[in-house]
């Protein structure tokens, strides 16, 4: 009881330093019309970007849902509708002549209650190779998988000028994706899938769900701290996965393993302390891992962004000989 008191305590504190330090006191409608350049934190668990062009963003506060235009210093530029945020983005893009996006893009995706600058060392990494990459932020605490899903939709569709695009999620940022690419399942999508999606690499995602995430279904604090997302990876999963697609384009999954021994006590098998091996595995993935890392360092080791690098190029995490396929049927055993 101890142990698993400690655990929950970890996971609350977690979520909670990011959110308080992270802020930006949102405009009001008394604020009025008028717009001038104004610091911010750049918007971490209250918004979501709707629009990313570089390091310029348009974001949703989630909780007043007006819009803001974020600088590439994350300085607000406008507030108030997202058109109006739109239109003052054009004028700011031919005053200062911000080129247009082409090539090859990569769209980063961050996991739970974590921000888009834990995805900042392998959008350098992947610019270095050649790629364009977009860093999406969003409320993964204060909104569901639906929410996360169309704001995603939205950014995609802003993306001109881009002649492919990759996915590289971490965590709960995986499940976006597949929410965004089962809209098409649905009677009536709200939109369409994007057809210039070519690969995308998952690391530590919860595909099956996440036991760890069982502690939320009868904790009150942590269900708030975590929000809807965080309840549809645990009880309301099965509901959850009816609107999860498989990705149709090439794909392959990273998962993490505890090193020296580490491992959570409340999940079965190997695990990187929240996701376990087996709830990391899906049908149709073209390649696979594990590798010796905890959850977060996923992000950060050597070794990963070597094998999203050739993913992305190449359609194999390290050679074509040695692709480690995901076969429809039971899920596979992991390996080395």
């Amino acid at each position: 009881m101890i142990v698993q008191t400690g655990f929950v305590a970890i996971l609350a504190g977690t979520a909670l330093i990011s959110p308080l330090f992270a802020q930006d006191v949102p405009a009001t409608p008394d604020s009025g019309p008028v717009n001038f350049p104004t610091g911010t934190f750049g918007g971490q668990q209250f918004w979501s970007d709707e629009l990313v062009h570089g390091e310029w963003r348009i974001q949703q506060n989630v909780l007043t849902g007006h819009y803001r235009l974020l600088d590439d210093r994350d300085f607000r530029m406008a507030w108030g509708t997202y058109d109006q945020c739109r239109a003052k983005f054009d004028e700011l893009r031919r005053e200062r002549e911000i080129p247009a996006l082409d090539g090859k893009i990569v769209v980063l995706l961050h996991g739970l209650s974590r921000t888009r600058d834990a995805m900042a060392g392998i959008a350098a990494h992947l610019k270095n190779k050649g790629y364009t990459p977009i860093n999406v932020g969003y409320a993964s605490t204060r909104r569901s998988l639906d929410d996360h899903a169309l704001s995603l939709a939205r950014v995609l569709a802003g993306l001109d000028g881009a002649d492919e695009l990759h996915f590289v999620c971490h965590s709960l940022g995986n499940l976006v994706v597949r929410r965004y690419l089962g809209e098409a399942m649905q009677p009536q999508p709200r939109w369409q899938t994007d057809p210039r999606i070519a690969r995308m690499v998952m690391l530590g995602p919860p595909n099956n769900g996440a036991k760890v995430a069982e502690f939320f279904k009868d904790n009150e604090v942590l269900a708030l701290v975590f929000g809807p997302s965080a309840k549809q990876l645990a009880r309301d999963f099965p509901q959850s996965a009816k609107r999860l697609a498989t990705p149709a384009f090439p794909f392959a999954i990273v998962a993490g393993r505890g090193i020296g021994g580490a491992a959570n006590p409340f999940l079965d098998g190997d695990d990187d302390l929240l996701v376990s091996v087996a709830e990391t595995q899906l049908p149709g993935a073209a390649d696979f891992r594990v590798v010796p890392c905890l959850h977060g360092q996923l992000l950060t080791d050597r070794e990963v962004r070597g094998y999203i690098a050739s993913f992305l190029a190449h359609g194999y995490l390290t050679a074509a000989a040695d692709r480690q396929p995901l076969l429809a049927g039971p899920p596979a055993t992991a390996a080395e």
